[in-house]
């Protein structure tokens, strides 16, 4: 395939404009994912015993979705900037959120959630585990749409120029990781549904961190380090030394509860 035949990304990051009202790719593929996940959830995944709290609960993912990503963007990957410029924290439309720090937010409220009910919290992460990377797989095309997150150059034939950027060929990295993050592990993770790993608490929590940890370790090597730190200790990036401590917290994760299944 010659250069001139690759695929050129000169996508408008704006799906929708009404006079001065803007809706962003990346707006729709939040409210994409949590409907479908939802919805998925509640006709197939959740058990009678949660059902007519799940709608309350899912409001809490959300607000420890947002909040999560947000704090986490700016604690992970840019805090002098926000420092220096405090207002700055509130304008979510200029991008900034992290993954890492939405998980860790969803955590955070599903058990503050559980506690009020007086509930196992793996009833309800396991659940959001299951329906996690049908909202990953939207967001990293929203990714690539608006020409964010991409990949280091590269000479292979299915190499994108993202012209909003630069004119350099690059890995349509956010493609990977929309294949492994996004259907690759969905598949995984319903197999494992399949041989009723819901039936043992965290156990398919522990396995989405461990699959999403590896693949995303795997794809950073295919994408531009972030524009704020670049290469950190021994020449890996923030989103892998996240995901090396992700990978770590589910292997503990699911030996645990695989001992706690074999004494019970």
């Amino acid at each position: 395939m010659c250069i001139r035949d690759r695929f050129i990304n000169n996508f408008d990051p704006v799906a929708i404009k009404i006079l001065s009202l803007e809706i962003r790719w990346y707006s729709l593929a939040y409210i994409l994912g949590i409907l479908l996940g939802w919805y998925l959830a509640k006709k197939i995944f959740i058990s009678n015993d949660i059902k007519d709290r799940f709608d309350d609960y899912v409001t809490y993912v959300i607000i420890g979705l947002i909040l999560g990503g947000r704090l986490g963007y700016i604690l992970f990957y840019n805090l002098d900037h926000y420092l220096n410029n405090f207002l700055d924290i509130f304008k979510i439309w200029q991008g900034g959120m992290s993954f890492h720090g939405g998980v860790i937010g969803i955590i955070i409220t599903s058990i503050l959630f559980s506690k009020k009910n007086n509930e196992d919290v793996f009833k309800y992460l396991d659940i959001i585990a299951l329906i996690s990377p049908i909202g990953i797989f939207f967001g990293r095309i929203a990714n690539f749409i608006n020409s964010e997150l991409y990949g280091i150059e590269t000479s292979v034939p299915w190499a994108v120029q993202f012209i909003q950027i630069d004119n350099l060929y690059r890995h349509p990295s956010q493609l990977y990781e929309a294949a492994l993050e996004g259907i690759i592990l969905f598949l995984i993770l319903i197999y494992f549904w399949t041989k009723d790993y819901l039936k043992t608490s965290g156990k398919l929590s522990a396995l989405f961190l461990i699959f999403y940890s590896i693949f995303r370790f795997i794809v950073e090597y295919f994408r531009t380090p972030d524009e704020y730190l670049g290469y950190l200790i021994l020449n890996s990036t923030m989103g892998q030394l996240l995901s090396f401590l992700f990978f770590i917290t589910g292997v503990s994760l699911y030996f645990l509860k695989d001992d706690t299944k074999k004494r019970s």
